[in-house]
Parts: structure tokens; C-alpha cells; sequence
């Protein structure tokens, strides 16, 4: 959404600033965003130094050891994933409004409502059934590594639409999280 839409079409709040609860519920999903970003930043710390390992083992030493690509992939998948959640988060994720933009002010809001319901199906989707994937193939292992379960290589999925869910629901009770500055990954209006 454009500045001014997203303004307009997400209320402060729904039900209600929350008092203490509310700022504990901040709080925490605070440290939820804090800590999916930190996670996403130490993965792709490790694909970049992983990768220029499997090149000079590839090209060097003219021996490609096996486990680095397998290694970053799956370090890909948890940035992928953990860092959508923090995207949706804080509204930089990539969205279309150009329907949005022609509505009135009243009906943006309701599409908004409408939109968040909508992603907390999706969220409520992506745990339910990453969890059933997770436990299915919990008992496989990843050949380059026989030691990790293919359940937990799936496990970022569950657990960015666990974030995305509570995100949703922080919106829709205490509203979006406040663009003061504090944080430098999110433009001030």
C-alpha cells in the first residue's frame, strides 16, 4: 500500500489499545520480530561464507565438498520464510493497490479487515499444514546430512506462519507496530 492508503486502511486499532496487556503483547511480539530478524541475518551471514568455501573447494582444490550447497539452501529457505514474516510485519513486503487505492476511505478499511482475515487463513494454512509436512518426514534424513531430519528442514514454514498469525493478530487488536524511527528497517511516513 502507498503511505497514505496504508494510513487510512489500517486502523490504529480494532478493539482497543489493550492497556498492560496490550504493551506486553507489544513486547513480545517485539522480541518475536527481533528475534526472526536476528535468526535471518546469522543465516545469511553463514550462506556468504559458506558459499565462497564450496567455490574454492570446487575450483582450488579441485575437490567440491558435498555439504555446502545443501547447507545453503536450507539456510535460504529459513531467511525465505522468518524474513517474510518481519516483511508482513512491518508492511515491506511487496502488495498490489491499485484497487484498494480507487475505494473510499470507508471501504478501504473494510478491504483492510478483509485482508487481514485473509492472511491470517494463509498463516493459520502454513502452520497447520507445515507442521503435518514437519511430522511426516521427521523421520527422513538429508543425505548430505544423515544426522537432520528433513522434518526440521521444513520447520521455517510452520514457524513463519505462527509469526505472520500473531502479527495478524497484533494488528487487529493493538494495531500495526509504531514507525517512530526506532526501528531502521522501516521507512517514517
Amino acid at each position: 500500500m502507498s503511505e497514505a492508503v496504508s494510513k487510512a486502511a489500517v486502523p490504529k486499532t480494532v478493539v482497543g489499545s489493550g492497556g498492560p496487556a496490550g504493551a506486553a503483547f507489544r513486547s513480545a511480539m517485539n522480541a518475536l520480530y527481533w528475534t526472526g530478524a536476528v535468526l535471518s541475518c546469522v543465516a545469511l551471514v553463514l550462506i556468504s561464507a559458506i558459499i565462497p568455501w564450496a567455490v574454492y573447494t570446487r575450483y582450488i582444490l579441485n575437490s567440491a565438498a558435498s555439504w555446502p550447497e545443501p547447507l545453503a539452501v536450507l539456510l535460504t529457505i529459513a531467511v525465505t520464510f522468518i524474513g517474510a514474516a518481519n516483511c508482513y510485519r512491518q508492511r515491506i513486503h511487496m502488495n498490489m493497490t491499485v484497487g484498494t487505492n480507487l475505494l473510499p476511505p470507508r471501504a478501504r478499511l473494510v478491504a483492510a479487515f478483509i485482508s487481514e482475515l485473509l492472511m491470517a487463513a494463509v498463516a493459520l494454512f502454513m502452520v497447520i499444514w507445515g507442521m503435518k509436512l514437519v511430522l511426516t518426514t521427521w523421520g527422513n534424513s538429508v543425505d548430505e546430512f544423515p544426522w537432520l531430519s528433513v522434518g526440521i528442514t521444513y520447520l521455517p514454514i510452520p514457524v513463519s506462519g505462527a509469526m505472520m498469525f500473531l502479527f495478524v493478530i497484533e494488528r487487529l487488536t493493538i494495531g500495526p507496530p509504531p514507525q517512530d524511527g526506532s526501528d531502521a528497517h522501516v521507512p517514517l511516513d
